[in-house]
């Protein structure tokens, strides 16, 4: 199953929102999530829908636990967290 960037996005939101505004998700828990038994396709899509919501405020992509400054442009293992609330 090819997973559609709207599913994508609604996992990670999902997932983060579960998991609470200080802790994080690995990318792989959303693709098992919309990719099922063949998740590790779905990697690339989940990557890339992450830098949209952190380009969006929605999220952070962290690396080596601190968020990054260019989401686009981040390599190796990243989590994702909830964006920090802008109205407290």
């Amino acid at each position: 199953m090819v997973a559609s960037t709207v599913q994508a996005e609604e996992a990670i939101l999902e997932l983060v929102a579960q998991r609470g505004p200080s802790k994080s998700i690995c990318p792989s828990e959303a693709a098992r999530l919309v990719g099922g038994a063949d998740w590790h396709a779905e990697l690339t899509l989940i990557r890339r829908v992450a830098i949209q919501l952190a380009a969006a405020g929605r999220i952070q992509i962290l690396r080596k636990g601190k968020p990054v400054e260019d989401a686009a442009g981040v390599k190796g293992v990243i989590r994702l967290r909830l964006a920090p609330s802008s109205d407290g």
